[in-house]
């Protein structure tokens, strides 16, 4: 084309020596000519030196970074000060006229251990200043399973993941689908043989034998044989049901106890659990598990919406089912100290999960409860499970009859048999024919 060239004219040059001058400084609206991905390293190098308050911004930028302190106001210093160096080398180097990439934040706080991505990507998602990178927002589970199947053959693969497809209610029968990161789990216990079986050159899963199944487990004993047992039982039952395998190795299987027998808690174990507990958090979790016999997933997950003081009910969420606790006093007052101290301390948290902590509370993805964080609420010695074990076991004993325990507690018929026996053998026992 002829005619004179005309500059784009961006406003006010910052000053800068030729060696700190920014990346890319562009009108609002024209697009980056280059789209490779950008390599941060050289950057931080030349800004490493100099702390953030000391890069000259632009009137625009030095704005947004004031507004996202203000937001971040109540976090601990050390992430407070991640988000803000994060946000003010993107905005020196780049500029905030247009939006940034995602997966170049994400980059940049790579390289730095005193940078920090997510709270910055949510930050300009909110403000319309984001371009999302779809790779960033998979399943972290599903991307471990992926890159678990890339590294078996090719045709082992394609079997494993026809049985995760069954677990995903994919398969011919119609069945509630399990979470990926339960099929991670699996496949963790899994892994081992697998790869043991490859690399001795079995390239399908059809060649699979008892024998096979039995020196796997043969280095085992416990909790490690009985996962790797039933992980193995779950694969071959769904390749049968597939008609990828003609037989089921795993039929004959010896597995053992699955559940094992529910043992009780020591009772000075128990003694003062409240007491000890120094947050309504903790108290509230300890009372769903030692008197409710709540499991610490369906605490974790329990939405505000769930709970009714006013009928002092809390709905539990079992897959397509529900199950209703009724609260007795203690509950129902610990439900009621929590929530107002959850509004107390975080008066804007939109987070529709029932217990959020200082990291969730805000979040703008509004994650549930790390089930870690669960388990730091309690002493040594018992667990959530322990606890909600105890709970079910102590009610056995005072009764007998399975189908209170399954109305109370919202369990299985097997399971509620399995704890009356475990309670009253003498009533369960085989007759001698």
């Amino acid at each position: 084309m002829g005619g004179p060239y005309l500059p784009l004219h961006v406003g006010e040059p910052v000053p800068e020596s030729a060696d700190m001058t920014p990346a890319m400084m562009v009108c609002r609206g024209q697009e980056a000519l280059f789209t490779m991905r950008r390599d941060w390293s050289p950057v931080l190098a030349r800004l490493r030196s100099r702390p953030p308050g000391e890069l000259p911004l632009t009137g625009v930028t030095a704005a947004m970074v004031e507004d996202f302190a203000e937001l971040r106001r109540d976090q601990p210093a050390s992430g407070f000060r991640k988000n803000i160096r994060t946000l003010t080398i993107l905005g020196y180097w780049l500029g905030v006229e247009n939006a940034l990439h995602e997966r170049d934040v994400y980059d940049l706080a790579r390289l730095d251990t005193h940078l920090a991505a997510k709270p910055v990507c949510q930050f300009l998602r909110a403000r319309g200043l984001l371009v999302d990178d779809p790779r960033l927002h998979r399943d972290r589970d599903l991307v471990w399973i992926e890159t678990a199947l890339h590294a078996l053959p090719q045709p082992v693969a394609e079997e494993v993941r026809a049985w995760s497809d069954v677990l995903r209610s994919q398969g011919p029968r119609e069945s509630e689908p399990r979470s990926w990161e339960g099929i991670r789990r699996y496949l963790t216990n899994l892994e081992p043989a697998l790869i043991a079986w490859t690399q001795a050159g079995m390239t399908t899963l059809r060649e699979v034998t008892l024998d096979h199944l039995q020196e796997a487990l043969d280095d085992l004993a416990g909790t490690a044989r009985r996962q790797l047992a039933v992980a193995l039982r779950s694969l071959f039952r769904a390749l049968k049901q597939k008609k990828v395998v003609f037989r089921d190795p795993t039929r004959h299987l010896a597995v053992g106890d699955l559940t094992g027998i529910p043992r009780p808690v020591p009772s000075d174990q128990l003694a003062g659990l409240l007491d000890q507990a120094e947050t309504p958090f903790a108290r509230l979790t300890i009372a769903l598990a030692a008197v409710h016999a709540v499991t610490g997933a369906e605490i974790r997950t329990a939405l505000t919406t769930d709970l009714n003081l006013a009928c002092g009910t809390l709905e539990l969420r079992r897959g397509l089912l529900r199950h209703a606790l009724y609260l007795e006093e203690l509950t129902h007052r610990l439900f009621t100290d929590w929530l107002a101290y959850r509004h107390q301390r975080w008066p804007a948290s939109t987070n529709p999960h029932l217990l959020v902590t200082q990291k969730t509370a805000l979040d703008p993805d509004h994650p549930a409860v790390h089930r870690g964080t669960l388990g730091q609420v309690l002493p040594k010695g018992p667990t959530l499970d322990r606890l909600r074990q105890d709970r079910i076991l102590d009610e056995a004993f005072a009764t007998s009859d399975p189908l209170k325990l399954m109305r109370l507690f919202g369990i299985t018929e097997q399971t509620a048999m399995r704890y009356v026996g475990t309670a009253h053998p003498e009533r369960t026992a085989k007759l001698p024919r």
